[in-house]
């Protein structure tokens, strides 16, 4: 009996997570971080609604740009027909969330939402170039993630100050932890890089901390914190510590980013 050489080939089955959910695991901790604090601070249904809106928003970036993607090789696969289904389903959650704020806030909130909106823009514009892992693309994305909590604490009609002081310890936090993060894993592969750079910026960091502390515009719980975070980067670029497992740095990274959370709720919010 003559065989058939000419093997039909079956289609192989679409992995739905790589589309519908974020790679860089990090994300979802610089993402809680807004949300808790904005909710512990100023708890509202304007700010749970701010927070579905900046959920939707925050899972729209992964199928979106493996939709562009395809669309910048003139392919369609049947990837990115359920991208784009991801895409519209996530943008309207985003969308909804942000009309039930609006009609919910106590007061406006557009201000730090069009602050954080370069940054975002700027993310993007590297995310859709498939350079979302460069340095700028991530230290924008936290930048931008970050201003949730001060949209979060106006709905409910903290005046901007306050609100803006949030965001930028936040954004402190988040941008020392990804330069830091960064210098560890490159160690741990002996790639060549310094140390002293990372340890340079937590410094400032200290030393912003300080300086909103002696002007009694924050409690010194979040120096304490800017302290003790400079002390686990030391710590973490110590040779013996390079051999971590990365999940485990990351288990870190959200402890060190609930601790922030706890030190700027309770010096701004008592």
């Amino acid at each position: 009996m003559h065989q058939n050489k000419h093997l039909i080939r079956t289609p192989q089955p679409v992995r739905i997570r790589p589309i519908a959910l974020p790679v860089e695991h990090g994300g979802w901790g610089f993402l809680a971080a807004p949300i808790v604090l904005g909710l512990w601070l100023a708890p509202s249904m304007a700010g749970f609604w701010l927070s579905l809106a900046g959920f939707g928003a925050f899972l729209t970036r992964q199928p979106l740009k493996i939709a562009f993607g395809d669309y910048r090789r003139r392919k369609r696969y049947p990837r990115t027909v359920i991208a784009e289904r991801f895409v519209v389903g996530y943008s309207t959650i985003a969308f909804i969330g942000l009309g039930l704020a609006i009609v919910n806030a106590a007061a406006p909130f557009w201000l730090p939402i069009a602050l954080a909106a370069p940054f975002a823009i700027s993310q993007l514009f590297f995310d859709l170039r498939k350079e979302s892992r460069a340095l700028a693309a991530e230290l924008c994305g936290a930048v931008a993630i970050s201003a949730l909590v001060a949209a979060i604490m106006m709905a409910d009609g903290w005046s901007f100050p306050p609100a803006m002081l949030a965001w930028l310890l936040l954004a402190m936090q988040a941008a020392t932890a990804i330069i830091y993060v960064r210098v560890r894993l490159r160690l741990a592969r002996n790639e060549p890089v310094g140390r002293a750079p990372v340890l340079l910026w937590h410094g400032i960091a200290v030393l912003i901390a300080g300086g909103l502390v002696v002007l009694d515009w924050v409690g010194w719980p979040v120096l304490l914190i800017f302290i003790l975070l400079t002390l686990r980067c030391w710590i973490g670029l110590l040779p013996r510590s390079l051999t971590t497992p990365t999940p485990l740095v990351g288990m870190q990274e959200l402890g060190a980013s609930l601790l922030t959370v706890i030190g700027i709720g309770f010096s701004i919010g008592f």
